[in-house]
């Protein structure tokens, strides 16, 4: 008679069913292990009577664990988030002094730039005033070896009718432009605003479209021309500014005033008071007072037509 199943794998079902029966048994003692009831009875040590009685479980005490453990994290973290306890925490400042540190340190370094800026000023100027000139270049030397020494520089007739026509084209170009550009302008008289020396003359390509005076301080500015005050105002570059609207398109502009003596609107003669001069405005590096004129919306160079 055959044997449908080997005896081999009987055996081993029978192992793997044993196995399993174990395992079962083990995590069901464990959960009964877990769910048992235990009582904590607290004695009175004279009188052995019960004082108080605790029903607990070890799953209840584990849970209970669980929660007093996140309970006082969400304390302890809220603590050290929410209250000033956060200071003491070594590496963790507050937000407040490292912005009022970093507005510290951008203003110290402004600082060293303006007195920097003025102590560059100041020495051009005790240049100018004590009358320091810098010392000439060397004139370059002779050519001794004769190599050029038959070259012919002299300029042929046909070239110096040239440059005289040229020049001539050119200086009559220029004062038609002249003409052109600044209209009746050259025709005005005009106040000249302080009495001092100009640091810092018109240059376009710095972007520099006036000069700047140096005078005394608190020294009195007056306008150039009769006009109306169209603008009395600040600027953290130029300081207190004012402008006045004068007649043929011109505006005039005094920068780094100290105080105004004018309000916007206001009427103004020929050599008035206006402002008084001062040193406001980053741009500023000693009292004195930057003076610009502005004719059909361009800028003009202020030498041209006022004697300081």
């Amino acid at each position: 008679m055959s044997c449908k199943f080997p005896l081999k794998n009987i055996f081993f079902a029978y192992l793997q069913s044993v196995a399993e029966g174990t395992k079962n048994s083990r995590w069901k003692r464990f959960r009964g292990f877990l769910r048992k009831k235990y009582r904590l009875v607290i004695l009175n040590d004279s009188t052995f009577g019960e004082k108080l009685s605790i029903k607990l479980s070890p799953y209840g005490i584990l849970i209970g664990v669980l929660a007093i453990t996140i309970v006082m994290t969400t304390l302890v973290i809220s603590l050290v988030a929410f209250t000033p306890l956060r200071e003491y925490i070594p590496g963790y400042g507050d937000i407040t002094e490292r912005i009022q540190i970093l507005k510290l340190s951008s203003q110290a370094d402004s600082i060293e730039d303006v007195l920097e800026a003025r102590d560059n000023y100041l020495k051009s100027l005790l240049n100018v005033v004590n009358e320091r000139v810098e010392s000439s270049v060397a004139k370059p030397t002779k050519d001794t070896t004769g190599k050029y020494a038959k070259v012919n520089t002299k300029a042929s007739g046909k070239d110096l009718e040239f440059r005289e026509e040229f020049e001539q084209n050119q200086s009559n170009a220029s004062a038609s432009m002249a003409r052109i550009k600044f209209g009746g302008l050259s025709e005005l008289v005009f106040f000249t605003p302080v009495k001092g020396l100009v640091s810092n003359s018109y240059d376009l390509v710095e972007e520099h479209y006036g000069v700047d005076i140096v005078t005394k301080p608190e020294e009195t500015i007056k306008s150039c021309l009769d006009g109306t005050v169209i603008f009395t105002g600040f600027s953290a570059k130029d300081g207190n500014v004012i402008q006045i609207q004068h007649g043929n398109n011109l505006v005039s502009i005094y920068k780094h005033c100290a105080s105004f003596l004018k309000k916007t609107g206001e009427q103004v003669e020929l050599g008035e008071m206006i402002a008084i001069v001062g040193n406001t405005g980053e741009k500023s590096t000693g009292p004195h007072l930057h003076f610009e004129l502005w004719f059909n919306g361009s800028s003009v160079n202020p030498q041209d037509f006022v004697a300081f």
